[in-house]
């Protein structure tokens, strides 16, 4: 049996065990939209725990750092790993606890809809989709990109990157418009260990394979030991470091798929124990990730630009069997389709649920939502198609555009002089300045844009807040009683009302 074939064959199974997983979800999905994008608020610690992990777990993991990690060494993992491990789980303990407690006692689906019962006005959750699909898009190219890339080494040019594009938006769409959040969820359980098993498996057997950790690492040392110092010019010069810290950190709250995998937590517990494992799996994650790049570095010298995208896979077809090849092509895809899967369902619930009519019944909210998750699927191929740049500076664009979001998350669920012209204010004054930032249009001062974007984002929530006139003190209690309540009880959420 060729090599191919074996790979093939690999990639096949773990297919059907997805495929098999979303049709379980999708007996048991109801037919009620809340069921569909929300999954009836059900997930308890290692759904919910592996949900958030597998949704933050892209390309820009797997194949971004070990891309940058080669051209930048081992201060990459202090670059991104340092923050991420602290600062996410925290943000989701700050603003994605009483968003969950708020949303719960709304009834909110999406964090636009969150936002507009906050404030009363239907038009703020039209501008946040707008906002969150303008940097979701993008975030999910990426994903599909690390597939069409690590199908195309993997398959030794068999498989054109088009063609393995289509078929991971595919078969993510199948699962997803069938079996919607709980399809999700569930399939984040059984992705997420295979791509963390994965990572740990290939980090100590290509270790093993290039003579031991102790004798690569040294080699590295000698051949190249600029990767072992500790750089102090471009992404880690003292405030473009600072900078990116911020966003790493901040950005993950703001997905609005993650949000939406908060809301569906069954209890608080569930929240406090997602928070607790989300450290160490991180760290599990990144070291290897991390030395995968350098490691290529001895075996593949001279790799420029985006290029170096593809060093994960490379590492994996020299010196694993194509067992573990297709085992490791599986992995990828495992990691691409426990976000794509999230991301696609999010903006589908999101434009049902905050721009489309809410009269629309259930049943044809369910409709549209799947007719949405095709456009989506294909607009996302068109792109993909037309080759944009590095995963890694893709997903900083993107990183940078949803910090710009998190004021608002924020104020929104602790300051009630809070307003929605603060609101709107913050998103469009944020990114006009992160726009700006970011075509080198004013000066950077030694900072990146989304310092800049993030900066005028706080300034113009608090400034327009304080000159406008308060939301209507019902609506600002609807959504701040609850949260000021638990926060300082330390009382569970009440029971959430059905729309």
């Amino acid at each position: 049996m060729s090599e191919s074939v074996i790979r093939t064959i690999m990639v096949v199974a773990y297919f059907l065990v997805v495929l098999l997983i979303g049709a379980a979800a999708f007996r048991r999905t109801q037919s009620t939209a809340e069921d569909y994008f929300w999954g009836g608020r059900t997930a308890k610690t290692v759904v919910l725990f592996m949900a958030l992990f597998g949704t933050n777990v892209t390309p820009f993991v797997l194949m971004g750092i070990p891309g940058l990690a080669y051209h930048h060494g081992i201060a990459v993992f202090g670059l991104n790993a340092a923050v991420v491990v602290l600062g996410i789980p925290l943000t989701f303990w700050l603003i994605g606890y009483p968003a969950w407690i708020a949303a719960k006692r709304v009834g909110a689906v999406t964090p636009a809809e969150l936002y507009v019962r906050r404030f009363g006005v239907r038009w703020i959750g039209y501008l946040l989709f707008a906002v969150f699909f303008v940097y979701t898009v993008p975030y999910m190219v990426t994903a599909v990109v690390g597939v069409g890339i690590a199908v195309d080494v993997l398959s030794e040019g068999a498989l054109g990157f088009e063609l393995a594009a289509a078929g991971i938006l595919l078969i993510t769409l199948a699962y997803t418009s069938l079996g919607g959040m709980r399809a999700t969820m569930w399939t984040n359980v059984f992705q997420g260990a295979v791509f963390l098993g994965f990572s740990l498996l290939a980090f100590v057997l290509i270790a093993d394979d290039m003579g031991g950790l102790s004798t690569v690492m040294q080699e590295i040392q000698r051949r190249s030991p600029a990767l072992f110092e500790r750089p102090t010019a471009g992404p880690f010069a003292p405030g473009a470091w600072a900078s990116w810290a911020l966003a790493i950190a901040l950005t993950v709250i703001a997905f609005p798929h993650m949000l939406v995998r908060i809301f569906a937590a069954q209890d608080v517990q569930a929240l406090k124990n997602a928070c607790r494992y989300y450290p160490l799996a991180m760290i599990l994650l990144w070291v290897p990730a991390v030395l995968f790049g350098l490691w290529a570095t001895l075996e593949h010298p001279g790799l420029e630009g985006k290029a170096s995208d593809a060093v994960f896979p490379l590492m994996v077809l020299d010196h694993l069997g194509p067992v573990l090849e297709g085992v490791g092509l599986a992995g990828i895809l495992a990691a691409v389709m426990s976000t794509l899967d999230a991301q696609m369902l999010t903006l589908s619930s999101m434009l049902i649920r905050d721009v489309l009519p809410s009269s629309i019944d259930d049943r044809r909210q369910v409709m549209l939502g799947r007719l949405f998750l095709l456009v989506l699927a294909l607009l996302t191929w068109w792109i993909v198609i037309q080759r944009p740049a590095s995963i890694f500076k893709v997903a900083g664009l993107s990183f940078s555009g949803y910090t710009t979001v998190v004021p608002t998350l924020f104020l929104g669920l602790r300051w009630r002089r809070f307003t929605v012209e603060g609101a709107a204010a913050s998103l469009l004054v944020g990114n006009l300045v992160l726009i700006l930032a970011w075509l080198e249009w004013i000066p950077s001062f030694g900072l990146l844009p989304v310092a800049w974007g993030l900066g005028a984002a706080i300034l113009a929530a608090v400034g327009v807040s304080l000159v406008t006139a308060p939301t209507h003190p019902a609506f600002a209690e609807a959504v701040l009683g609850p949260v000021e309540e638990a926060l300082s009880t330390g009382d569970r959420a009440p029971a959430t009302p059905r729309r």
